[in-house]
């Protein structure tokens, strides 16, 4: 007997995820350790249009637009992302599948995957560098996409473009 999965009832009260959790993958590879991402949002404006016959103006939802996302993480010894930024700056532009993958509290189960779709960086920021600190170095990435997907638990990367 195949296992079965508890759906909440109506108005249940539900623990929300965690927020600390998550990994990268690009082409569905773990890709560093990202202390932060910010601006995963998709905006879809409206577009007024006269209702014929009637005189008034009416709206209707446009092309949906994806805000751009940026990542932080710690710098290491790896070059793989900037190797990336650097052939986009050069002029060879290689899209890529990125997941943001958000696990359980435990840190161990997917339980939300956010897939997007041909990315590319549009910007690199090196660390803040101070000699009387003693925290992390800690640059960032922020990338454009084509498209958003959002996969519950368990689910597998976009096949790499």
């Amino acid at each position: 007997m195949p296992p079965t999965t508890a759906t909440p009832q109506p108005g249940a009260p539900v623990d929300p995820y965690r927020a600390y959790n998550f990994k990268l993958l690009i082409n569905g590879v773990t890709n560093g350790h990202f202390t932060e991402m910010s601006g995963l949002e998709v905006n879809i404006p409206g577009q007024p249009y006269r209702e014929h016959g009637l005189g008034r103006m009416r709206m209707v939802p446009g092309q949906a637009e994806y805000e751009p996302v940026t990542l932080h993480f710690g710098l290491t010894a790896s070059r793989e992302l900037w190797d990336w930024v650097n052939a986009t700056a050069q002029g060879t532009l290689n899209r890529r599948n990125i997941s943001v993958v958000l696990l359980d509290s435990v840190g161990t189960a997917e339980v939300l995957r956010w897939n997007l779709i041909d990315a590319w960086p549009t910007r690199w920021r090196g660390a803040h560098l101070n000699t009387l600190s003693h925290e992390i170095a800690i640059a960032s990435l922020t990338l454009r996409y084509e498209g958003l997907e959002l996969e519950s638990g368990g689910a597998t990367a976009p096949t790499p473009a």
